[in-house]
């Protein structure tokens, strides 16, 4: 039980970190948690009820009559029902083979493609990526335009994107495509990244967990390399986890507090704002809102022109 309590715990430290303030329980839920909560005066479910009423956002001054860009709407089985988290064990519970220093390389001298192509092909080889592959799964490397003005930078692939090879191909990066083409770009525009090549190891087939430290640390170096190929005039942090990965790990940040502002990964502007999956699981107008925001920000930077219909998104 002590396990399952510390499993829960570094679960929630991690939603936390991605910018969520409050999680919705089911019932079973509840009942389980209810069992070993601490016994007071008051009820354990009167406690339980207050608990959750208060964790509720407020409602803003935009809720009401919010209309969010059709594009973008989120299929209702794809928003945030009471039910159970997907707690996904550390890797203190299962072992995953030793991530050595990053390897050391030099992008050849020539065009942009040549960098590229030098790049892509020394990943798709490269012995450390392939040793922590599932069998039959796909080293996952950017794709977009070499001249792109947007860099999307996320975490690390999920189950579809090891298996198509390519990121953001999955539920979230149907969201991601979405997003871009209400900018009024496609996705052969802008040059979508991970900071891992390879899905971090579980014992199961499902589920997801943030990469470790050194896993981040061996594959940083592809991304920068990447970066530094398309020189794009903006890098979009996507979640925590890259934000943590691009600017180094500040146990005092935490996402909803840098989220849309404006920072620098060395010479690069950086705007940090929500992981896709986030909105997919916490899709509140509030948080689409911010989220858009964000965009229209980045659409500013880059000098991408911003209608009256873009603006009114949210009016």
């Amino acid at each position: 039980m002590k396990e399952f309590i510390k499993t829960i715990s570094s679960e929630l430290i991690r939603l936390k970190n991605e910018g969520c303030d409050y999680v919705n329980l089911d019932d079973e839920s509840l009942s389980i948690l209810k069992k070993f909560a601490p016994k007071t005066n008051e009820s354990v479910s009167d406690s339980f009820n207050e608990s959750r009423e208060n964790s509720r956002p407020i409602k803003n001054e935009f809720a009401e009559g919010v209309s969010f860009v059709k594009s973008l709407d989120i299929p209702k089985e794809e928003k945030l029902m009471p039910k159970k988290l997907n707690v996904v064990k550390s890797t203190s519970d299962f072992s995953i083979a030793p991530i050595p220093a990053p390897n050391k390389f030099t992008l050849p001298e020539g065009d942009k493609k040549t960098k590229w192509d030098f790049l892509r092909d020394l990943v798709l080889n490269d012995s450390v990526c392939k040793e922590h592959l599932k069998p039959e799964k796909n080293i996952v490397f950017g794709v977009g335009s070499l001249d792109a003005d947007i860099f999307f930078c996320g975490e690390a692939p999920g189950a579809d994107e090891e298996i198509q090879g390519e990121p953001f191909v999955g539920k979230a990066g149907q969201l991601l495509t979405k997003i871009i083409g209400a900018m009024g770009l496609s996705r052969e525009q802008v040059y979508i990244g991970n900071i891992m090549n390879w899905r971090p190891e579980l014992p199961t087939s499902s589920g997801n967990r943030p990469p470790t430290d050194e896993e981040m640390a061996y594959c940083l170096p592809y991304l920068k390399a990447q970066v530094d190929i398309i020189n794009p005039k903006v890098i979009v942090a996507l979640g925590g986890t890259a934000t943590n990965g691009l600017l180094g790990k500040d146990p005092s940040r935490t996402l909803g507090s840098v989220r849309g502002k404006w920072t620098k990964y060395g010479e690069y502007d950086l705007m940090i704002t929500y992981h896709p999956s986030y909105l997919l699981q916490y899709a509140t107008p509030a948080a689409k809102r911010k989220v858009w925001e964000d965009m229209m920000a980045v659409m500013e930077k880059v000098s991408l022109p911003i209608s009256e219909k873009q603006k009114s998104y949210f009016l």
